[in-house]
Protein backbone atom coordinates (compact mmCIF):
# COMPACT_ATOMS: atom_id res chain seq x y z
CA UNK A 1 0.00 0.00 0.00
CA UNK A 2 1.39 3.39 -0.94
CA UNK A 3 0.50 6.82 0.48
CA UNK A 4 -2.30 7.47 -2.03
CA UNK A 5 -3.95 4.13 -1.24
CA UNK A 6 -3.56 4.74 2.50
CA UNK A 7 -5.18 8.18 2.23
CA UNK A 8 -8.08 6.70 0.22
CA UNK A 9 -8.65 3.90 2.76
CA UNK A 10 -8.47 6.30 5.71
CA UNK A 11 -10.82 8.78 4.00
CA UNK A 12 -13.39 6.04 3.45
CA UNK A 13 -13.22 4.85 7.09
CA UNK A 14 -13.41 8.38 8.52
CA UNK A 15 -15.92 9.66 5.99
CA UNK A 16 -13.67 12.62 5.18
CA UNK A 17 -12.47 13.97 1.87
CA UNK A 18 -9.17 12.66 0.55
CA UNK A 19 -7.77 16.20 0.76
CA UNK A 20 -8.64 16.53 4.47
CA UNK A 21 -7.38 13.02 5.18
CA UNK A 22 -4.07 13.80 3.46
CA UNK A 23 -3.71 16.89 5.70
CA UNK A 24 -4.31 14.72 8.79
CA UNK A 25 -1.76 12.12 7.66
CA UNK A 26 0.80 14.84 6.88
CA UNK A 27 0.24 16.44 10.30
CA UNK A 28 0.69 13.04 11.98
CA UNK A 29 3.97 12.25 10.20
CA UNK A 30 5.34 15.77 10.77
CA UNK A 31 4.43 15.69 14.47
CA UNK A 32 6.01 12.26 14.97
CA UNK A 33 9.15 13.42 13.13
CA UNK A 34 9.41 16.62 15.20
CA UNK A 35 8.99 14.77 18.49
CA UNK A 36 11.56 12.12 17.55
CA UNK A 37 13.99 14.86 16.55
CA UNK A 38 13.60 16.28 20.08
CA UNK A 39 14.34 12.82 21.50
CA UNK A 40 10.77 12.24 22.66
CA UNK A 41 8.98 8.91 22.60
CA UNK A 42 5.47 8.53 21.15
CA UNK A 43 3.34 5.73 22.61
CA UNK A 44 0.07 4.75 20.96
CA UNK A 45 -1.40 2.15 23.32
CA UNK A 46 -2.46 -0.94 21.41
CA UNK A 47 -0.63 0.14 18.27
CA UNK A 48 3.02 0.70 19.12
CA UNK A 49 5.83 3.02 20.16
CA UNK A 50 7.99 5.33 18.07
CA UNK A 51 11.35 6.18 19.64
CA UNK A 52 14.94 7.12 18.85
CA UNK A 53 17.77 4.69 19.58
CA UNK A 54 21.50 5.35 19.61
CA UNK A 55 23.60 3.20 17.32
CA UNK A 56 27.22 2.80 18.34
CA UNK A 57 30.09 3.32 15.94
CA UNK A 58 31.11 0.08 14.28
CA UNK A 59 33.21 -1.41 11.54
CA UNK A 60 31.42 -2.49 8.38
CA UNK A 61 32.44 -3.98 5.07
CA UNK A 62 32.17 -2.46 1.60
CA UNK A 63 30.27 -5.15 -0.36
CA UNK A 64 31.93 -4.19 -3.65
CA UNK A 65 35.55 -4.24 -2.49
CA UNK A 66 35.39 -6.24 0.73
CA UNK A 67 37.37 -3.44 2.40
CA UNK A 68 36.64 -2.60 6.06
CA UNK A 69 35.02 0.80 6.62
CA UNK A 70 34.17 2.75 9.77
CA UNK A 71 30.51 3.51 10.32
CA UNK A 72 29.94 6.52 12.59
CA UNK A 73 27.64 6.47 15.60
CA UNK A 74 24.17 7.84 14.90
CA UNK A 75 20.60 8.06 16.10
CA UNK A 76 17.95 6.00 14.34
CA UNK A 77 14.14 6.02 14.52
CA UNK A 78 12.57 2.78 15.73
CA UNK A 79 9.02 1.45 15.84
CA UNK A 80 8.05 -1.30 18.25
CA UNK A 81 4.64 -2.88 17.62
CA UNK A 82 2.21 -3.05 20.54
CA UNK A 83 0.61 -6.23 21.83
CA UNK A 84 -2.78 -5.58 20.19
CA UNK A 85 -1.19 -4.91 16.77
CA UNK A 86 0.91 -8.09 17.05
CA UNK A 87 -2.22 -10.10 17.88
CA UNK A 88 -4.10 -8.68 14.88
CA UNK A 89 -1.21 -9.46 12.54
CA UNK A 90 -0.79 -13.00 13.89
CA UNK A 91 -4.51 -13.82 14.08
CA UNK A 92 -5.43 -16.92 12.14
CA UNK A 93 -8.00 -16.45 9.36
Amino acid sequence: MNKTELVAAMAEKCELSKKDTEKVLKAFTETVSEQLKKGEKIQLVGFGTFEVVDRAARTGKNPQTGKAINIAACKAPKFKAGKALKEIVNKKK
